[in-house]
């Protein structure tokens, strides 16, 4: 029998933090599996995020640097325009990037910052808690809103790869997910589509992935996938919003 799993070189030995039914896990697997196979882990820098992923730093073995709550697309935009070789990349929950740092990631998708961002949406507040988030259901409730997200109050959720897409600057923009293994490959090829423009100098890019949240859903990890699957997916579609291609030909 020939070996058929490998840990990525990109991928540390650590311990892993995360609650079960996380996809977290996955998810850094993926993006170490991508910088592996394009040869960019000496020169990779990630941006840590304030929430679940706050520790990622530990599961990669390139540099990491710790951004205030939010602001990972501000120091990211400082390191590559100061060293425009290095290839990063930030990685950001919904509360994260949805909330408080949603003017920071506007505009630099605006300026056309050709940096990497990988955008983890579990539609509620992980670390801190299990509050309500931009990206919020409606009627799904949280420790803030016990009785279910009030849209008349609360508005709808954010779609931020819509949103997105509406700017001109070219930029790569995908929404998958990793719940299930015939979702895990799609993901993949997102993620190092958005790391190639990156290393082709060519454009912003963002993937946003669909994740689980068992512990603040309340539910057990096998309820959480079909929660998101029969819930979560039906509002925010999964697919390709915008490509570099598409935008040229337009």
């Amino acid at each position: 029998m020939g070996k058929t799993y490998q840990k990525p070189e990109a991928l540390s030995d650590a311990y892993t933090h995360y609650c079960p039914g996380c996809t977290h896990g996955i998810i850094h697997r993926l993006v170490a599996e991508v910088i592996d196979e394009l040869g960019i882990r000496r020169k990779t820098v990630g941006i840590a995020p304030v929430g679940c992923a706050v520790l990622a730093y530990n599961y990669f073995t390139f540099d990491f640097q710790e951004s205030a709550h939010g602001r990972a697309p501000a120091m990211a935009t400082g390191i590559k325009r100061v060293r425009p070789d290095l290839m990063v990349f930030t990685y950001q929950g919904d509360g994260d990037l949805a909330s408080i740092g949603i003017s920071e990631i506007i505009h630099s998708a605006n300026r056309g910052e050709k940096f990497t961002t990988i955008f983890v949406n579990n539609a509620i507040y992980g670390m801190t808690g299990g509050q309500m988030a931009p990206t919020t259901m409606p009627e799904q409730r949280t420790t803030t809103s016990p009785a279910g997200r009030d849209v008349s109050k609360q508005g709808m959720p954010i779609r931020m790869v819509e949103m997105l897409s509406t700017l001109a600057t070219p930029a790569y923009l995908s929404r998958q997910t990793v719940i299930r293994p015939k979702y895990v490959m799609r993901a993949k090829k997102a993620i190092k589509k958005a790391f190639e423009y990156q290393v082709e100098d060519r454009c912003f890019s963002l993937v946003e992935l669909i994740s689980t949240c068992p512990t603040n859903w309340g539910m057990t990890p096998q309820e959480s996938i079909d929660w998101t699957e029969n819930t979560l997916l039906k509002y925010y579609k999964l697919g390709e919003y915008k490509s570099p291609e598409s935008t040229e030909e337009a």
